[in-house]
This record gives structure tokens, sequence and C-alpha cells, in this order.
């Protein structure tokens, strides 16, 4: 009698439990399914490949676990077992959040790397431009200096050119010779030298020569070059005058003009007019 009445209480308990059971397990499905939504935001926002934790589905009262006396007995308590089935989808989504924070770190790190090398690449470029800039600069000054310098010069230069035929008669010597002589005598080396000594380290000057001879025709200028050829060769050997800077003429028994503007007349003997004339103008200009 007992026996019978400890297996009617026994079977009644089994038959009461499935509810608290089913509300046990329908708690703790809602608790994974909020926690998957929270989990399914997150990995939506971060990426859009993953599934949602997909919610418990029993297949039957006992889920899983064998129908026995054991079983039945502590079934509607939370086992070992049971517990890991309801933890490890959470776990796995967890292990998934981990792995997504560290790529989404790794690439944060990767963009901010490339961002700094564009940054310092830039600025390495604008400071490389500056200095380009800064020569160009300089360059565009030197050559505007350039440019005034070559100005200025071409400018002298059309000066002197300007003036270049513009000489005044300076001193005036007159070297006389006996007839038919041609050698220089002690005066006439001596007025030379105080010519010559004048001219000295001077500069935009040109002496000329001119011969007179008494006679007639080609034997008066001959006789003429000769007397003034002795005269340009004392002043070239003696006092290192330029040749290019003397210019001999050859008058014969041509009259010279006097500096009244009256003719001459003819001497004896033959002699030779020595004019310096300098262009004071050009002196200017080269200093």
């Amino acid at each position: 009698m007992k026996r019978h009445i400890f297996l009617t209480m026994l079977l009644s308990t089994a038959f009461a439990v499935p509810t608290p059971a089913q509300q046990t397990n329908a708690t703790s499905g809602t608790q994974p399914a909020a926690t998957a939504t929270a989990d399914q935001t997150t990995s939506r926002a971060s990426s859009r490949d993953r599934e949602p934790i997909p919610p418990p589905t029993p297949t039957n009262f006992w889920d899983g676990d064998d129908p026995n006396l054991v079983n039945l007995v502590t079934h509607p308590f939370a086992n070992k077992k049971y517990v890991q089935r309801q933890v490890r989808p959470i776990r796995d989504r967890l292990n998934e959040l981990d792995q997504l924070t560290s790529e989404n770190g790794k690439t944060i790190r990767d963009v901010d790397t490339r961002a700094q090398q564009g940054i310092q690449l830039a600025s390495e470029k604008v400071d490389l431009a500056d200095q380009h800039a800064t020569d160009a600069g300089n360059k565009a000054q030197m050559a505007q200096t350039s440019a005034t310098e070559a100005s200025t010069r071409v400018g002298t230069v059309e000066q002197m050119v300007g003036n270049i035929d513009q000489y005044k008669t300076g001193a005036q010597t007159e070297i006389r010779f006996r007839p038919g002589q041609t050698v220089l005598s002690k005066s006439a080396k001596d007025a030379l030298d105080e010519m010559a000594a004048s001219l000295k380290d001077q500069r935009s000057y040109i002496i000329e020569v001119r011969g007179f001879a008494p006679g007639r025709g080609a034997a008066a200028t001959a006789s003429s070059r000769k007397m003034a050829d002795s005269v340009v060769r004392y002043l070239v050997l003696n006092h290192q005058i330029p040749v290019y800077r003397v210019y001999v003429m050859s008058m014969g028994n041509a009259p010279a003009v006097g500096s009244d503007g009256t003719m001459a007349k003819h001497s004896a003997g033959g002699r030779v007019e020595i004019n310096v004339m300098k262009n004071d103008l050009v002196g200017s200009v080269q200093h």
C-alpha cells in the first residue's frame, strides 16, 4: 500500500514539474535571445555577413536527455551540460566580437599609420616646393640683376660708340729738319720726350704725325715720309707708344695751315707736325 502511494506521489510530482521547467527553459531561451539581439545589432554595425545567434529549439520535453528516472528527477534543475548548451552560442559570439574588435583595431592602426605617412609625405613635398620657389626667386633676382648690368653696359657701349670720334686737339709739337736731313736732333728728341711724358698711362688718344718737305712731286712726298717715320720710330721704341694710336701722313710740299687759318710759308728744310688728340668723353665713360 505504501509503495503504491509513493509511486503515485512521484508521478504527480513528475507531471507537475514540466510547467516550471518549460518556463525556466523559456526564460533561459528569452535571455539568450535578448543577448543575441544586442549582439546582432553590434555585429550588423561592424559586419553584415554574420548571422544572429539562433534561439534554442528544444525538440521535446527532455531536450535531448534520455527519458529515464534519474533524468526525470534532475531535469528541472540546471546541470552543467544544460548550462554549457545555453552558454555556448553566447561564448562563440563573444569570441567573434573579440575577433572583430581586434580586426577593427588593426584596421584603425593601419589607417592611422597610412594617414601619418601621407601627412609626412605631403609636408616633405610642401617643404621641397618652398625650397624650389625660394631658389626660383633667387635665380629670378640674379637674372634681373644680370639684365640690369647688361643694360647698363650696353648703354655705356652705345655712349662710347657715339663719342668715339669726338677727338679734340691737345698738345702740338713741331720738329724741324735741316735740308736733306731725316735724323732727329737732340732738341727734337727732347721735345718728343716732353710730349710723350704727358701721355704715360693715358687712354683715348691718338697722335697725328704730318711730314712736310720742300721740293716737288714724289720726291717731296718721299722725303716728308722719311722724316715722319723717324718721329714715329722714336715714339714707339723709346716711349712704347702703341702703333695703332699713331696716324702718319706724308704731305710733301703742301703748305701748312697756321693756327690762325693762314697758309704758312715754305721753309728751306723739312718739318714734322705732331698733334696729340684726346677724347675726354670716351675716357670719362670708361672710368
